[in-house]
């Protein structure tokens, strides 16, 4: 099962997320994405009935310490590095508008 990717939806996601494409790249990238999709139709046809989950297939273990508790820099110390700071925390700009 074929299924193409044209380059009228390459534009529509590109004008989704801001990226200007020209027309040859929407074709490139027409190519390309369908060969990608037709590659995991490929994988969707093996039979994996018999095979069991793989939760872990490079056996790795945890190799990190446990954490411990240790002296710190004081909060004083800390908010006198600090650019900027107000009522004992670290002042930073808005993000995310005037909420």
């Amino acid at each position: 099962m074929t299924q193409t990717i044209d380059t009228k939806t390459v534009k529509h996601v590109a004008f989704l997320v801001r990226l200007g494409i020209s027309e040859e790249e929407a074709q490139t990238f027409s190519g390309q994405f369908s060969s990608i999709i037709d590659y995991f139709n490929m994988l969707n046809e093996v039979d994996t009935m018999n095979v069991p989950p793989a939760s872990d297939i490079a056996n790795a273990e945890n190799v990190l310490r446990e954490d411990e508790v240790k002296p710190s820099m004081s909060r004083e110390d800390f908010l006198k590095s600090a650019p900027n700071s107000e009522r004992g925390y670290v002042k930073v700009p808005t993000v995310l508008g005037d909420e």
